[in-house]
């Protein structure tokens, strides 16, 4: 069946290039940078409305005007988005801010916010003819296309460091994926990825090098409009390794406005990184376009484990565009965040969740958000996984 997706056409970021979607691209081929999704709006505009998706599943699949999948006989679907997002009242005394909310995406399957775009990514794929995808990954990225994989009878090929959590190696075996482990980063793990890509045709789902996790990711952005009431907030504090989720929440919001259902307000967006991994966080302040590979690459939150994103300039025109920031915090202040999110909100979440409060904190002490600006936090996993750090 036909789910009516308004996909017209994919767009370099970069450069502009105009692009066919219905056949099978990863990097730009004329500069080698991210591919973005476009979509006929004026139509898509005229066909759907907030009224009619508010009676449909609680899933990110509502939007499906608005996601890539044309035919449903492909999509691979096990329930992920339409997370809630909760007003955190507790927290909000304990941190001194408010309205405070935290949206959950750790109760997405697999337990993270990857769940989206991995399901959209390879759903896509699956629908343009493949049948072996790849991905370089620090944990649940693998996890998640693994899972879709599996329930697509995809073979799955992942590449972790070696040194990542037992519980994210695990996941990826039992759902059937060959796992191999790299002695270095994720940059090394993609390096290694592509000797497979090129020997034997696995299509690459790695962050940003094709163009349709980044639709997955801006759902996001979508459930926030609609959980909200169709306004946004005025701040979001997103936890930032490859940068998807923010770039695709950054989309969501031009589209949104095109479609009519909400107006040009936006909300500020902030980065938030290790600093022991802070590339955006340097190449923000240093009004840099690209950021610099991150040398050393430390953290205890894995997911932002990232020392070079292929995307990166595309979340730093998302902070500036949108009067927005970067904030590096130590490890120690994202551990001690990460048990107060925990033991005010009942939500165990990952330390990348803990890292968006320990922002909120600097950037209250800061002054930089301010008495009553609403501000929401994403928690993007679930803490269970990251077992080792809680001992």
């Amino acid at each position: 069946m036909d789910t009516r997706s308004f996909l017209s056409h994919l767009e370099c970021g970069l450069c502009g290039e105009r692009l066919e979607a219905d056949r099978l691209w990863n990097l730009c081929p004329k500069c080698g940078k991210p591919l973005l999704a476009r979509y006929d709006l004026d139509a898509a505009r005229a066909a759907v409305t907030p009224a009619a998706i508010a009676g449909r599943e609680p899933t990110m699949w509502r939007y499906r005007e608005l996601l890539p999948v044309r035919d449903d006989a492909f999509k691979l679907s096990l329930g992920e988005g339409f997370t809630p997002i909760l007003r955190a009242a507790r927290l909000e005394r304990e941190a001194g801010h408010g309205p405070l909310y935290v949206k959950d995406e750790g109760l997405n399957p697999t337990g993270s916010f990857k769940a989206r775009g991995l399901s959209t990514a390879v759903s896509r794929a699956f629908e343009l003819g493949v049948r072996s995808v790849s991905i370089p990954t620090a944990g649940n990225a693998g996890c998640a296309m693994s899972a879709y994989a599996a329930l697509g009878g995809l073979e799955a090929h992942v590449f972790m460091p070696a040194d990542v959590p037992k519980p994210f190696i695990n996941e990826c075996r039992v759902l059937g994926a060959k796992v191999t482990l790299i002695a270095g980063l994720i940059t090394d793990c993609g390096k290694a990825a592509r000797e497979g890509i090129e020997k034997h045709g696995q299509f690459d789902v790695s962050t940003l090098k094709e163009p349709y996790r980044i639709e997955g990711k801006k759902t996001m952005g979508y459930e926030v409009a609609e959980q909200m009431g169709w306004r946004l907030p005025d701040v979001i504090i997103y936890p930032t390794g490859g940068g998807t989720g923010l770039v695709g929440m950054w989309k969501a919001f031009g589209e949104m406005e095109k479609l009519g259902w909400i107006g040009p307000k936006r909300p500020r967006m902030v980065t938030v990184q290790s600093d022991g991994c802070a590339p955006m966080v340097k190449a923000f302040h240093e009004g840099k376009e690209f950021a610099e590979p991150w040398p050393n690459a430390r953290t205890i939150a894995d997911g932002m484990r990232v020392p070079a994103a292929v995307g990166d300039f595309l979340i730093l025109r998302a902070l500036r565009e949108s009067r927005g920031t970067a904030v590096a915090v130590p490890d120690t202040e994202i551990l001690e965040a990460t048990y107060l999110l925990g033991k005010t909100t009942g939500i165990w979440p990952a330390p990348e969740g803990g890292a968006t409060l320990a922002a909120l904190l600097r950037l209250r002490k800061d002054g930089w958000v301010r008495d009553g600006e609403s501000v929401v936090l994403f928690n993007t996993g679930n803490g269970a996984k990251y077992s080792h750090i809680w001992d």
